[in-house]
């Protein structure tokens, strides 16, 4: 209905402050039209025009009657919500991310926000597959069926918002779009690769005139001599009990579920609906499985020393907002954790699970699916665009109390969390790196339990330095949980000196297996039992090279060698993603004596598929893992024993749970030892104990068995005797020797230019300028990194430490931002592209 034209009094001029999703400094003043003041919600969505063309979708901040004084205020084009779809918590979240990581808002929201949730002058309509299928029952204005016409009965055809304005004559047609897709006769998406296409199932039911008993009886008369189409007649009525509830025939059955049956004949399925004997729909149903389960009483009980242990998280929850729980691996972390989300759930409130990789959602949420059910919601990138939509609305509605992600699950829109779990906090993966934000979901969700007064679990058998010190401090309370769960003991670790068997001159089949780790594979193999294979670079080889000349190719853009990746038989860059064929002849000398030197996950796989032909094997890496469901189908494999050997990189170091593998083999320790960091060792053994716990954890003795060319690094002993305490004391020790954190806040400043010389000049003039506001010893540098060119950009670092006084660090972080004004304003660096990364991985 159209809205009465608003008394004189009641026309008060309102000003909206939007956030636009562009790295833009400041806010965005637009007005709000009279006849729209009553709409006007923060943190609703609106339609903008930013530009001379560019329309674009963005959130309400702030409404007020202050017209901005440096410019006109464009009017809001139209109000796409009528209630928030970000809340009052998440502002002031992203409020603080990006003042704390020295970015802007648009980049926050640019990074929160699912793309569907976005739009702009490129978005696009598309007629809904339900339109297509089952029509509207609401009636279509004059203007709504131009566009529907427009839009055909084509498959897939679309229409851009400007051919849209331009078929209806008009600027402002961003309500007709609105009303169209409020009657599921239209949906939005962003690129034609994005294209939203909602779950479809097709479905059979019985013809509405034969459900009645005698009709029926008639039909199976009638089909006496065609056994084939009365076997599926049978099989539905089995099925679908349409004598005693009519609705269940409306509702039907999935169509695959009569033509995918070895029993029945799918022609006569096709025959039974050609002859109107069944019809055939589609139905749209939910993009997640987890909404048709719903989830039972715990499936376990606690040990006595799980009992203890969150006993004990409960007791200092009464005392600290957080808690680090510093269990082994293997010691039965998951189960504590979701005895604590039962607990809160009780309580009323919500909860935010966190995990560093997608590869372990794919096992906890099978296991918090048989407690939580429906109120379960899991969000990470290998979803769709629109799957992260229906959790975001979710967790909006309140249909999804638990949420189960990766570090983006920190932006959903929970308003009232009562229990955030960082699962494995010691990871880096929790790190977002490019672009910004480049934060950390670890100190996100710190904040936002601070925000919401919600209690923060930190879990992990390797806590960070930075973690372990604040719980020495007491400002964080403690649990160790030092017993494996069950009869399972830690695992036998064996170190193999590698440089002793080459001087020995031990024959061994392939020269990335020591004679005994293939003994070890070979027997644990022989007695049905898995084992998984750990080596931290992917691809066949790390390079190639001319054994004549010497010549190793290299990527043209960045200062680093290509990979070869055999099944694909080209050479990758793991940086900027360029690719060529593998040359069969060196371009140098002219030489066909070219060969892959090293070795990575993906030659591990190929040679022990000829080592043991009888075995299974499976490589989990990025390369094996880029299909939507490929993590989920890896695990499934290997739990279900359909793998006998692993293969993988870092990914399966981090929480994951086998019951069978009882060796774990680290084939080159030595490359993750020496790196060029200040946290190399402190990774180090994280990744060594963590890799080494997956062996041995269903009362099978495990065993490790470590490949190095140096066994007499001290870290090696630390790890044998799963040392934590003496690991942190040395650490902790190097670290307030050299003032980095838990001591200081570190601020690392990349420039970045397409020209060496201009890299360098704009990091010392950038470099003189910190010193003049930070003092000397508090700026390092600058300094070209180990890869000091990626995508064509050079790069140079400079290193800031500061003091952890929170008062001070805004002061620094505010003379930073002004120094990085000052020499991205001098003519000569305005193409140099300058960095902020606070508290770097």
């Amino acid at each position: 209905m159209p809205q009465s034209e608003p008394a004189a009094a009641d026309r008060v001029t309102l000003f909206a402050d939007v956030i636009l999703p562009l790295p833009l400094p400041k806010l965005y003043t637009y007005r709000v039209p009279f006849e729209l003041n009553d709409q006007v919600v923060i943190g609703g969505r609106v339609l903008v025009q930013f530009g001379a063309k560019k329309t674009l979708s963005c959130i309400v901040a702030a409404v007020h009657e202050t017209p901005p004084k440096d410019y006109q205020a464009k009017y809001i084009l139209e109000f796409i919500d009528d209630a928030p779809v970000v809340t009052q918590p998440q502002l002031k979240l992203f409020r603080w991310i990006a003042e704390y990581y020295m970015c802007t808002l648009g980049e926050v929201i640019n990074a929160a926000l699912p793309s569907a949730l976005k739009l702009s002058s490129e978005s696009r309509v598309q007629l809904h597959p339900q339109y297509l299928s089952e029509g509207t029952p609401y009636p279509l204005s004059e203007q709504e069926q131009k566009i529907v016409e427009a839009l055909g009965t084509e498959d897939g055809k679309a229409l851009t918002f400007s051919e849209v304005g331009e078929i209806l004559g008009i600027s402002s047609f961003h309500k007709v779009i609105k009303s169209l897709i409020q009657k599921d006769v239209v949906f939005l998406f962003e690129h034609i690769a994005d294209k939203y296409a909602p779950k479809v199932v097709k479905k059979v039911r019985l013809a509405h005139h034969f459900v009645a008993e005698a009709a029926l009886e008639g039909l199976f008369e009638n089909l006496a001599s065609k056994p084939k189409q009365l076997d599926v007649l049978m099989r539905y009525i089995q099925r679908v009990p349409v004598y005693q509830n009519e609705h269940a025939n409306h509702t039907g059955l999935e169509k695959a579920a009569l033509t995918s049956s070895p029993h029945l004949s799918p022609s006569a399925v096709n025959t039974l609906i050609k002859n109107g004997v069944l019809e055939q729909f589609d139905q749209i149903v939910s993009r997640f499985p987890l909404d048709e389960k719903e989830g039972n009483q715990m499936p376990f009980e606690l040990s006595e020393a799980q009992t203890k242990a969150r006993d004990q998280v409960l007791e200092l929850f009464g005392q600290k907002d957080i808690t680090l729980l510093h269990g082994v691996t293997g010691a039965g972390k998951t189960e504590i954790y979701i005895d604590l989300i039962r607990k809160a759930l009780e309580g009323g409130g919500q909860v935010l699970y966190l995990l560093p990789e997608i590869a372990l959602t794919a096992q906890i949420v099978t296991r918090l699916m048989r407690v939580f059910g429906s109120r379960l919601g899991v969000y990470h990138s290998k979803f769709s665009d629109n799957e992260r939509v229906e959790v975001w609305n979710g967790v909006l509605s309140g249909r999804f109390q638990v949420v189960v992600g990766v570090r983006s699950a920190v932006f959903l829109p929970f308003d009232s969390l009562s229990l955030i779990i960082v699962d494995e906090e010691h990871e880096s993966s929790y790190k977002q790196y490019d672009p910004a934000p480049r934060y950390n979901a670890r100190e996100v969700a710190l904040m936002m339990g601070t925000f919401q007064g919600a209690k923060i679990l930190l879990g992990s058998a390797t806590p960070s330095v930075e973690t372990y010190y604040q719980c020495r401090a007491g400002r964080w309370g403690l649990v160790p949980l030092t017993k494996r769960f069950g009869e399972a003991g830690l695992p036998e670790i064996e170190l193999i000196d590698t440089r002793r068997n080459a001087q020995q001159g031990q024959k061994k089949p392939s020269h990335h297996f020591t004679p005994e780790l293939t003994a070890a594979i070979e027997g644990r193999l022989s007695q049905g039992e898995q084992v998984i294979l750990f080596q931290n670079r992917r691809g066949y080889s790390p390079f190639i090279s001319c054994l004549d000349c010497g010549w190793i190719p290299k990527c043209k853009s960045c200062a680093v060698s290509l990979s070869y990746h055999k099944n694909a038989h080209e050479l990758r860059c793991h940086y900027c993603g360029h690719h060529e064929v593998m040359p069969r002849e060196c371009p140098a000398c002219g030489s066909r004596a070219i060969r892959a030197m090293g070795f990575g996950t993906e030659r591990i796989e190929d040679d022990l598929k000829l080592m043991l032909p009888e075995a299974n094997v499976q490589r989990m890496d990025l390369d094996t893992t880029r299909a939507k469901n490929a993590y989920q189908q890896i695990i499934s494999d290997f739990e279900q024993q359909r793998t006998n050997v692993l293969v993988g990189t870092q990914m399966v170091t981090k929480g994951l749970d086998f019951g069978n593998v009882s060796l774990v083999g680290i084939i080159n320790a030595d490359s993750i030892i020496h790196y060029p960091d200040f946290r190399a060792h402190e990774r180090a053994y994280q990744m060594f104990v963590q890799v080494s716990g997956r062996a041995g954890r269903k009362g099978k003795k495990g065993k490790v068995i470590v490949q190095t060319g140096d066994p007499q690094q001290p870290i090696f002993d630390k790890v044998m005797r799963n040392d934590y305490q003496d690991f942190y004391e040395y650490e902790i020790a190097q670290r307030r020797e050299h003032m980095y954190p838990p001591f200081a806040r570190v601020i690392k400043i990349t420039v970045k230019h397409v020209e060496e010389r201009m890299a360098l000049e704009a990091a010392v003039l950038l470099t003189q300028e910190l010193v003049e506001r930070l003092g000397r010893d508090a700026v390092l540098g600058p300094e070209a990194p180990y890869i000091f060119r990626i995508r064509n950009f050079y790069l140079q670092e400079i290193t800031i430490k500061l003091s952890r006084e929170h008062t001070v660090l805004k002061h620094a972080k505010a003379q930073i931002l002004e120094a990085i004004t000052l020499v991205r304003d001098e003519k000569d660096f305005r193409q140099a592209r300058i960095v902020a990364d606070v508290d770097p991985m």
